[in-house]
């Protein structure tokens, strides 16, 4: 099993497409995950669900999900703003340095920052590199005419709870004066490569499409389906991804779900024709991981 998580509806319905025989899986909080198989792929199994935006709602359903399913990967897929003129819209960004640019001390005079900064997982990051060699992945794209493949690069990205719009304003001056490396803005991938960092050192990585230039035009490239776009290509190289890894153990649908540790579950039996049949209450403990 694997685990993909978007922020926006618009990167959902991307992932979406690519899986079948998809059914709901409630958490106990009351997170709803997709799980399903990857399309001509069934030995590939996905957990995908929507985080909403932002790094603390990233951070704590990536920490759900670890625990939930035990997943061999976790992929954030989803948009960015491109801080360089030779990306373009659509082109892809695995995330190789993930930044959260908004840690500082901040001083009469100045700010001085203080960074954070992950890693993406090395065997990720290998699997990763292999597939633009041979462009197989591209065939989890619709058609294409010739020259508009998107290009997948490899690079850091920054990371807050902030809409980047502009190459001259002071948060952006800050950007190019301290994370200079960095070649996207997003506001998800610190808080999921945090969590993912803290739970047992899970393999993550993020998958970023150029949805705009982060240079004030952002309104007229969304107009003009930059996000649909950058949600599409992003998608399709993360399932490119996830069907590059080993496939499950078992076939699909040997899920062996069990309780969470300590947790107390309320069960109530029904039979045939509805007639129930009694009612369980109590704790059991286990190892908290519903999937294998």
């Amino acid at each position: 099993m694997n685990v993909i998580m978007t922020a926006i509806d618009l990167e959902y319905n991307a992932v979406l497409e690519h899986l079948v025989d998809v059914r709901a899986h409630r958490h106990p909080s009351g997170t709803v995950f997709e799980v399903g198989t990857v399309a001509g792929h069934p030995g590939h199994r996905v957990a995908l669900v929507s985080t909403g935006t932002g790094t603390t709602a990233a951070a704590t359903l990536t920490e759900r999900a670890n625990t939930e399913f035990n997943p061999a990967a976790m992929v954030f897929v989803g948009i960015a703003g491109g801080l360089r003129e030779w990306l373009r819209i659509g082109d892809v960004v695995v995330a190789t340095k993930i930044y959260s640019y908004q840690g500082g001390k901040s001083e009469d005079d100045e700010f001085l920052v203080r960074p954070s900064a992950w890693s993406v997982s090395h065997r990720l990051d290998q699997e990763a590199r292999r597939l633009p060699r041979g462009d197989a992945w591209r065939s989890f794209l619709p058609e294409l005419a010739d020259g508009d493949a998107p290009v997948v690069h490899f690079e850091a990205v920054a990371v807050g709870d902030v809409v980047i719009d502009s190459r001259s304003s002071e948060l952006v001056r800050r950007l190019r004066a301290n994370y200079n490396d960095a070649v996207a803005v997003e506001m998800e991938g610190s808080g999921f490569a945090h969590a993912a960092h803290l739970g047992d050192q899970v393999r993550a990585v993020s998958v970023r499409g150029i949805s705009d230039k982060s240079d004030g035009t952002k309104a007229a490239s969304d107009s003009e389906g930059g996000q649909r776009l950058a949600a599409r290509n992003a998608a399709a190289f993360a399932v490119a991804l996830i069907t590059a890894l080993e496939p499950d153990d078992g076939p699909p649908g040997d899920e062996q779900p069990q309780a969470p540790s300590a947790a107390v579950v309320q069960n109530k039996n029904t039979a045939k024709d509805n007639a129930r049949v009694g009612q369980q209450i109590g704790v059991n403990f286990g190892s908290g991981r519903r999937f294998r």
